[in-house]
């Protein structure tokens, strides 16, 4: 009997919690003649990139993901395609002059678990808003791409928020 007694708190408990995951866009190009001066300011993402994208959907493919949000730029929308493809949930775009409107927005979700996909001077601000207090203490370095930033809400005796920094993928080489 205890252990179904557990169990049904376990769930409950779970049910009441939301995860959000920060990650920075995957690896991008490199500015060559092949890839206009044009593009210099929204950069592809590298064939690096592409593997990372494809691990990051497999990394959160089960974990019931409902939001995807992405600035306007190719790589961060490179990076979030593969997933959003995968679990048929489109990805929203959201502008870092509006940050504190998309974070506050974000807090609000009513459920579900998030991804957010920022840029290495972007990500800090993000995950820092989030919880409300300095976690992260300057921007990722600019061959930082394996870190996941994992919030995770939980209502059950008030709204609270934990903070753990994971890695996926091969390692960046910082």
């Amino acid at each position: 009997m205890k252990f179904y007694l557990l169990a049904i708190f376990g769930i409950i408990i779970t049910s009441c919690s939301q995860r959000v995951y920060v990650v920075r866009h995957a690896e991008k190009a490199e500015l060559t003649d092949s890839v206009s001066m044009n593009l210099q300011n929204d950069l592809p993402l590298s064939e690096a990139g592409k593997v990372r994208a494809i691990v990051l959907r497999e990394t959160l493919k089960d974990q019931n993901i409902d939001y995807i949000f992405t600035t306007n730029t190719l790589r961060t929308r490179s990076t979030a395609d593969p997933l959003s493809e995968a679990i048929g949930v489109p990805f929203k775009l959201y502008e870092m002059d509006t940050i504190d409107r998309f974070i506050s927005h974000v807090k609000n979700l009513p459920s579900g678990n998030v991804l957010i996909v920022g840029h290495s001077n972007t990500v800090d601000d993000i995950v820092n808003k989030l919880l409300g207090k300095k976690r992260l203490h300057a921007d990722l370095m600019d061959e930082e791409y394996d870190n996941m930033f994992v919030i995770t809400y939980r209502n059950f005796f008030g709204k609270r928020a934990s903070f753990r920094n994971r890695t996926y993928g091969y390692p960046s080489n910082p």
